[in-house]
């Protein structure tokens, strides 16, 4: 029986992992209709904030590998350098900064839009963890 415990590195992977794919079918699905009813500025917007979401739940999944890799150091298993995923993190974040301001300045859609996107993956997150809880604590 599973309890949240036992709760593993390669169980939280699995966790972003589902995340990641219900942000990509909630874009899939309300995408198209906010093409549809608002045009595709907004929907642009939609897809800009979503990528934004994706990515920091991937970058987060990747620090955190890392994080608990060093943790786990033993004489045989020296820790591996955190320098090219600290930079990763941070060039992702200053990406993430100017793709914002380039898609807010030249983009006149739906600001709304933009802000559902960026939530998308706290959403998806959140909905995997208490899907993941239920199923644990049952």
């Amino acid at each position: 029986m599973n309890t949240l415990a036992s709760f593993s590195d390669d169980d939280a992977h699995r966790l972003i992992l589902r995340s990641l794919r219900l942000v990509g079918i909630a874009v899939l699905l309300a995408a198209p209709l906010l093409w549809w009813k608002m045009g595709w500025q907004t929907a642009v917007l939609l897809l800009v904030g979503a990528a934004i979401s994706a990515s920091g739940l991937w970058e987060w999944q990747r620090l955190m590998t890392v994080v608990m890799e060093r943790m786990e150091v033993t004489p045989a298993r020296p820790p591996k350098p955190m320098g090219r995923v600290l930079v990763g993190f941070f060039l992702r974040m200053g990406i993430a900064i100017c793709v914002l301001y380039v898609s807010l300045k030249i983009v006149d859609g739906s600001v709304y839009a933009l802000a559902a996107g960026l939530c998308l993956g706290f959403l998806a997150l959140t909905i995997e963890g208490i899907r993941i809880v239920r199923q644990w604590t049952a």
